[in-house]
């Protein structure tokens, strides 16, 4: 009889995620994700001036936060017919490109490296043997040196000898299958330390265009920024500047550490490349910042990569695109808390609502499985086919149109780690294909993105703003508009139906969704689950889930997005006014 596991709370993640499985001989055999907090932004923003609603979405997450607030004005902008200056709009490629490669070292080093690190052998390390296996996997970081790694060996020592973990504790440390030298853990550590500090200066390229972060400032038509050379309050050559050195601080240290490091972690686990599979279909706008909007899929002016088209790969021919159509997307509430006339009928996003309908036990709870309704997250499908969406999505559709960059990288890769191209739809596939993905965004900004804004400015092209469209009398009475746009995570996409210049309805899609939802009519499991539950996914020990952790950590789980907090009764908890 099948062993039931459970994972209540799956740490290292964005919100609150719970896995069950059953585990039969050391093999998981089924699994059900289960999203434990409701969404209700959609409900929020109804009602509400459209020009207004990207401050309420990007709400949706910390971590996220722009992404939301940039889809949405994107989508406004496809319903009222606006069309943004080419300055705003490389702004905005700057601010996405800089938040995705933000968003990949976090995951990477804060969220998922610990699941092959061991800490705690780190502490053993020579600090002399550190530096040379640096080299030895081509990581050229000025960092790495004795005297920074024997700095890391004492202060952990030191952590380890007043028996506690800090930050540390609760990992799996004495589990069996950790296999990196300590040396390599002890490089690892502080590269960990290390992208802590770069994250702190990467972010502040989203500071500059929006003022703040999290949850930087946008403006429906445009940026919210000014440009002036000659004001210290605005953009302006000192800021231009300081973007320049952080954008070569992003290339070094996406070549210099994060890929040798992603590349060797994951070639001491190179079983992995046949570990978490997922449904062989993937769905993708472009590579990372692809921006695309309205029926006619019409793309920003500022993208790079304009040969990538938007595409499907479907049934694991990953070499054939077939064209993408959105009027295709569903979303199916069959396994989910939402209220719906026919449960196991699939709503367009146009269509869809967001009415919680809470059918779960009280807690607390042992078992969710059981029950035909077990998650808050929705299960959207692709003309009925489950997709995965993230970088490998992205990845693999710009190899199988031939992108340069993207191929030399992963043909690359594939040469050195000996493993094929389909082996990338797996737990090591999805972690790589980050990095590789790191080091073609960190090209675009600063090969194509940053120097033509640069020479927009030299030519005093300051304008940010299409102040045609901004008062509601030039808009239909009626329209509706939706962006779909590439972002850490995968495809995320707002949809959006005005009238009377209020928001009627309003709809996000995002990539957790996609990932994380459950079992759709037909009984098709979701990503997580199917990645799980396909008869090759390994757990040796209940107790200690370490290979479950590394196979959900690998797609990134942003459960906020997916979801928003409303308490047992399913009363309002707190009211915002603005004005």
């Amino acid at each position: 009889m099948a062993e039931r596991v459970v994972v209540d709370p799956l740490t290292r993640i964005e919100g609150h995620l719970r896995m069950e499985m059953e585990v039969e001989d050391g093999t998981i055999t089924n699994a059900w994700s289960e999203t434990t907090m409701f969404r209700g932004i959609e409900k929020i923003v109804e009602g509400r001036d459209p020009r207004d609603v990207w401050a309420f979405v990007g709400r949706i997450c910390g971590v996220c936060t722009g992404v939301h607030s940039l889809a949405s004005v994107v989508a406004v902008e496809d319903a009222i017919g606006s069309h943004i200056p080419k300055q705003a709009q490389l702004i905005r490629d700057l601010v996405l490109t800089s938040q995705e490669i933000h968003d990949h070292v976090v995951h990477f080093y804060h969220l998922h490296a610990l699941d092959w690190v061991n800490v705690v052998s780190a502490a053993k390390a020579d600090p002399e043997k550190a530096v040379e296996f640096a080299k030895s996997i081509g990581s050229n970081w000025k960092l790495n040196s004795v005297d920074k790694f024997q700095q890391v060996k004492d202060t952990l020592n030191s952590v380890l000898d007043s028996g506690q973990l800090s930050i540390f504790t609760g990992g799996y440390w004495d589990h069996e299958d950790y296999r990196l030298p300590p040396e390599a853990n002890l490089m690892a550590v502080s590269h960990y330390l290390d992208a802590l500090q770069f994250q702190r200066s990467i972010i502040r390229i989203n500071t500059v265009f929006g003022g703040k972060n999290p949850h930087p400032n946008f403006l429906v038509g445009g940026m919210a920024c000014t440009i002036d050379q000659d004001k210290s309050e605005t953009v302006n050559q000192v800021s231009i500047d300081q973007i320049k050195n952080w954008v070569a601080e992003i290339h070094e240290f996406i070549n210099g550490v994060y890929l040798p490091d992603a590349m060797a972690i994951m070639g001491v686990y190179k079983d992995y490349f046949d570990i978490g599979a997922a449904a062989p279909n993937f769905l993708a706008v472009g590579m990372a910042g692809a921006t695309v909007r309205g029926d006619h899929m019409e793309r920003t002016m500022g993208y790079t990569h304009t040969d990538i088209i938007p595409g499907v790969l479907l049934n694991g021919d990953y070499s054939k695109v077939h064209e993408l159509n959105p009027d295709l997307f569903k979303e199916y509430v069959s396994s989910a808390w939402f209220a719906q006339d026919d449960k196991n009928e699939g709503k367009h996003p146009f269509e869809g609502d967001t009415i919680a309908d809470y059918t779960g036990p009280k807690l607390p709870y042992k078992w969710l499985g059981d029950n035909e309704e077990y998650t808050w997250s929705k299960a959207p499908r692709y003309d009925g086919h489950v997709v995965q969406v993230g970088p490998v999505a992205r990845i693999l559709l710009a190899y199988a149109q031939n992108e340069p960059s993207t191929k030399r990288l992963v043909d690359d890769a594939l040469k050195k780690l000996g493993i094929k191209l389909e082996q990338l739809n797996s737990t090591g596939g999805r972690t790589l294909a980050r990095a590789l993905e790191a080091v073609t965004t960190s090209e675009a900004m600063t090969n194509v993105l940053l120097p033509e804004f640069i020479e927009g400015l030299r030519k005093r092209d300051y304008d940010v703003f299409d102040s045609s469209k901004w008062e509601p009398s030039s808009w239909p009475k009626e329209s509706e508009g939706f962006c779909m746009m590439e972002v850490a995570r995968g495809s995320l996409s707002h949809w959006t139906k005005i009238k009377d210049g209020k928001t009627e309805r309003y709809q996000a899609v995002v990539p957790t969704t996609w990932l994380a939802g459950g079992r759709d009519p037909e009984g098709k499991m979701g990503p997580y689950e199917e990645s799980l539950a396909n008869g090759k996914h390994p757990l040796a020990n209940p107790e200690e889930p370490l290979e479950v952790l590394r196979t959900i950590h690998s797609f990134d789980p942003c459960m906020s997005c997916a979801v928003h907090l409303l308490d047992t009764e399913g009363n309002e908890l707190v009211k915002v006014i603005t004005q």
